[in-house]
């Protein structure tokens, strides 16, 4: 059973159910109405800014019928229909997170031991089944990335992959970007080596939130592809010490690069990033295009030093590492603001070429959210 009870003056509702009671403000409520005077219809936008609400207002009575709580507010004299269910669905009054690094439900921390359960979608299938893509998208949302295989090796197939969640970003780099690497090649640009883990362009900001990786041709030995999970790895810095998680999340690394003429990208960030309350939303690690660090202070400078080379230590340790293979006409998507990715050094003898673009998650999260809409509106 629910009841409902008004409170201060009608300045706040309670709502008992399931032996618990959630606490509502009556400006929160009536800013949040969802009918035709305040919200548009066809898009929920707001028609009314809060200077056209009192400031005064208050709840004159409550009721329920059902699963619908209905308002009236004073001084309008305005009556307005909520569902139960939206209201608990975004009750503020709960217990809070505690604690610097906390991560949000929808996130999923990993490290090897996800090699046995890779997040991958069959190409075809996402591309025909939206059920099967939003599984797929999904899992990218919560693990940080996720492989296709089974698509085209044409060229630019990788552009056929952004479509099916967003859109290309494009940068100085251009709409996409050539990787190609040649086994003892007569020319070292073509290298083999391996790349330490890393997130792409720390030094832009925004980063691209995305990378797209596409291999169109592999007949070199080695070359495996390796992510590593950055929120994992600050956790496991803030269980092993506390004071190294605070330094590295509470003063801003510089990043720069300057590598074309007219090119000279800088940002100030922590290489941990924490939203205002203390959830861990972003990871910026490229020891390569590392500025001088100029925002610490001098007695902590020693500690952040610590902290940084014990964070890149556990980035490089094999038992965070999660490694596939790409073949031709496979592909991985790779949240930049969260996991770092690498590649193996290669040997023998032999060729690789993968193309690249940057996107952003806020065009994936959109195409989810719009997935599992449509799905639930069906199961419905």
């Amino acid at each position: 059973m629910t009841t409902l009870t008004v409170h201060d003056d009608g300045k706040y509702l309670a709502i008992q159910t399931q032996g618990k009671s959630t606490r509502f403000h009556a400006i929160w409520l009536r800013d949040n109405a969802w009918d035709s005077e305040t919200r548009a219809t066809g898009n929920g936008q707001r028609l009314l800014a809060l200077r056209d609400i009192p400031a005064d207002t208050s709840i004159a009575s409550a009721g329920i019928d059902g699963e619908v709580v209905t308002l009236t507010f004073a001084p309008e004299d305005k009556s307005v229909d909520y569902p139960l269910s939206w209201l608990m669905d975004n009750a503020y009054d709960t217990e809070s997170n505690t604690g610097a690094g906390w991560t949000g439900a929808a996130v999923q921390t990993w490290d090897s031991g996800l090699m046995a359960d890779v997040p991958v979608g069959d190409y075809a299938k996402v591309s025909a089944d939206d059920r099967a893509l939003a599984s797929w998208l999904d899992n990218v949302a919560r693990y940080g990335f996720g492989k296709l295989e089974n698509g085209p090796t044409t060229d630019l197939s990788l552009m056929q992959v952004v479509d099916l969640f967003g859109y290309v970003r494009e940068t100085n780099y251009g709409r996409h970007f050539e990787v190609r690497t040649e086994v003892n090649p007569t020319n070292l640009a073509f290298t083999g080596l391996g790349l330490q883990a890393h997130t792409d362009n720390p030094y832009r900001d925004p980063v691209p939130s995305l990378q797209v990786l596409y291999c169109l041709e592999s007949s070199a030995a080695g070359g495996e592809n390796m992510v590593v999970d950055g929120f994992r790895a600050a956790e496991r810095l803030r269980a092993e010490n506390q004071e190294w998680f605070d330094v590295l999340s509470q003063h801003c690394a510089r990043f720069e690069y300057a590598g074309e003429e007219g090119v000279v990208l800088r940002s100030r960030r922590p290489m941990i990033e924490l939203s205002p309350d203390g959830e861990m939303i972003g990871i910026r690690f490229n020891n390569r295009s590392l500025a001088a660090v100029t925002d610490v202070p001098f007695d902590k400078m020693d500690t952040y030093y610590a902290a940084y080379r014990r964070l890149g230590e556990i980035i490089d340790d094999p038992d965070m590492e999660v490694t596939f293979r790409l073949e031709p006409g496979e592909c991985f998507v790779v949240d930049n603001t969260r996991v770092l990715h690498a590649r193996k050094a290669y040997s023998g003898t032999g060729t690789r070429w993968l193309q690249g673009c940057y996107a952003d998650k806020d065009g994936l999260l959109s195409k989810l959210a719009g997935l599992q809409a449509t799905t639930l509106e069906a199961a419905e």
